[in-house]
């Protein structure tokens, strides 16, 4: 069904609000620096970094230049997924394994009645953004319409060149597009269609997944452009 060019299913739904989000983030990057995508606005950023000065003890890559990544921790805004993942069934062993974390911290979560712990979740730059979205859909196409079979985390050769690190990002998301636009009904549906070995894909009918991307793609190209409007008030106000 469409309304004034607008379709109203529900797959189409999802495909033109990926479009206009991939859309609006790339008008949002155009422009985008070297200095600026690495710029660290306190201290304590996760960034992308030279393996040799990684200072985070799960930093990852395949090359030379590798992503920050902390000790394994669950952040309190992602109490109320670690719930909804539970309440639909996934076990709270298969919960601990994807987040690296012990049964008894997911357990400890599941019960948690009190007041949210302070989010931990660190300040990010551009570049580690851009790269935690660039290995997690290089990651579920692999798993979903690739060879299902090799570590989402050494998928993307993270580079410091926000322009190269772009181009290699937008032909990845194409690629994206291309490959959900061309699924049928029956496959959106199928429950385990997506093997994505990091968090529910297994467990979860494709439409869930691919609304999941959406989101992802959304809120991580919406705090690039927050850095983005700090970076120019930065160089604006001359701190």
């Amino acid at each position: 069904m469409e309304s004034e060019g607008v379709r109203t299913d529900r797959f189409g739904l999802l495909l033109d609000q990926f479009d206009r989000a991939r859309e609006m983030a790339e008008v949002r990057l155009t422009g985008l620096g070297d200095e600026e995508y690495l710029w660290e606005p306190v201290p304590g950023c996760w960034s992308i970094r030279r393996r040799s000065e990684a200072t985070t003890p799960r930093a990852f890559g395949p090359g030379d230049w590798v992503l920050d990544l902390g000790a394994p921790e669950i952040p309190a805004n992602e109490y109320a997924e670690v719930a909804r993942q539970a309440a639909a069934g996934m076990s709270v062993a298969k919960i601990a394994d994807d987040r690296s974390v012990s049964v008894e911290r997911v357990e400890q979560i599941l019960a948690h009645t009190g007041e949210p712990e302070p989010d931990q979740t660190p300040v990010t730059t551009i570049a580690w953004r851009l790269g935690h979205l660039h290995y997690c859909f290089a990651g579920q196409w692999e798993w979903t319409f690739g060879e299902r079979r090799h570590e989402p985390k050494m998928l993307v050769d993270f580079t410091p060149s926000a322009t190269l690190a772009l181009d290699r990002f937008w032909t990845l998301i194409d690629r994206w597009r291309d490959s959900v636009g061309a699924m049928t009904e029956e496959q959106l549906d199928t429950v385990g269609f997506s093997q994505y070995p990091y968090g529910s894909d297994p467990d979860e009918p494709f439409i869930s997944v691919l609304w999941g991307a959406n989101l992802e793609l959304i809120h991580h190209m919406a705090e690039i452009a927050l850095l983005r409007d700090l970076w120019q008030a930065r160089v604006t106000s001359g701190g």
